[in-house]
C-alpha cells in the first residue's frame, strides 16, 4: 500500500532498481480482479507459511522449503500491493499507510515467532530481532510525520534484501543439516549456527538503530533549537 502523499520515499537498497522494474512489470500484468488489498492478504499468507515452515522443522529440516516459499509469497504480496495501486492510480494514502504498517507488524510477528518456536533459533533471540524491527518501524513513521521522509532502507538493506538473506540461510541449513545442531555452548545454554547468525543480526540492527536515532536527533535539534 501507499504512504501519505507528503512523505518522500527513500529507497536506496542494493537491488532497488531491478526490483522496481520487476514490480512494475508484474503490476501491469495483474488481472483486473486482483486488487492491492488482495495482495496485502497474499503477503500475510506468505508470512504465515514462513512461520509455519520454521515451526515444523521440529519434524524435519526439509520444512524450511515451506519457509523459503513463504518468503517469496510474502515478497510478492507485500511489495506488489503498493506498486499496483500506483500503476493503476488507485492510491489511498491514508488508509493504505495505516493498513500497510499494521499488517507489516502482524506479518513480522508470524515469521519471527515461528522461527523462535523452532529448534533452530531461541525464542528470546527471535523476539529481540522483532522488537528491533518494531523500533525501526516506529522511527520510520515518526520521520514520515515530522520531516515527510519515508525511509525504506538502512545501510543499503531493505526488506527484500533481508528476505533474500533469510532464504539463503535456510537453503544452506537444508544443504548442510549439521548446521542446525549445536554450534557452541555458553554457560548452561547451547546455541545453533542460526542462533549465532541471529545474534550477529541483533548487533547489526542495534548499531544501525542507534546511529539512525543519533543522526535524526541531531537534525531535529537544529530544526528545533533550545530556547
Amino acid at each position: 500500500m501507499d504512504h501519505p502523499k507528503q512523505a518522500q520515499r527513500i529507497q536506496t537498497s542494493v537491488i532497488n532498481g531491478v526490483e522496481r522494474k520487476a514490480l512494475i512489470w508484474l503490476a501491469n500484468r495483474q488481472p483486473r480482479w486482483v486488487t492491492s488489498n488482495m495482495l496485502t492478504l497474499v503477503g500475510t499468507l506468505g508470512a504465515l507459511l514462513t512461520g509455519l515452515g520454521f515451526f515444523l522443522t521440529s519434524h524435519g529440516i526439509g520444512w524450511l522449503w515451506l519457509s523459503v516459499a513463504g518468503l517469496v509469497v510474502n515478497w510478492y504480496g507485500d511489495s506488489l500491493d503498493g506498486t499496483l495501486a500506483r500503476v493503476r492510480n488507485t492510491q489511498r494514502p491514508i488508509f493504505g499507510y495505516y493498513l500497510d504498517h499494521t499488517i507489516d507488524c502482524v506479518n513480522e510477528a508470524l515469521m519471527f515467532i515461528g522461527a523462535g518456536l523452532s529448534p533452530l533459533v531461541h525464542l528470546d533471540l527471535a523476539l529481540a530481532v522483532f522488537i528491533l524491527y518494531l523500533f525501526m518501524t516506529i522511527n520510520v513513521s515518526i520521520n514520515a510525520h515530522l520531516k515527510s521522509e519515508f525511509r525504506l532502507t538502512y545501510a543499503k538493506l531493505g526488506p527484500t534484501e533481508f528476505r533474500i538473506l533469510i532464504a539463503l540461510a535456510c537453503m544452506v541449513v537444508m544443504l548442510f543439516p549439521s548446521l542446525a545442531g549445536v554450534a557452541v555452548v555458553i554457560g548452561s545454554r547451547s546455541f545453533t549456527s542460526l542462533d549465532l547468525l541471529t545474534m550477529l543480526l541483533i548487533v547489526l540492527l542495534t548499531v544501525i538503530y542507534i546511529c539512525t536515532i543519533a543522526s535524526d536527533a541531531h537534525k531535529y535539534s537544529k530544526i528545533d533549537p533550545r530556547k
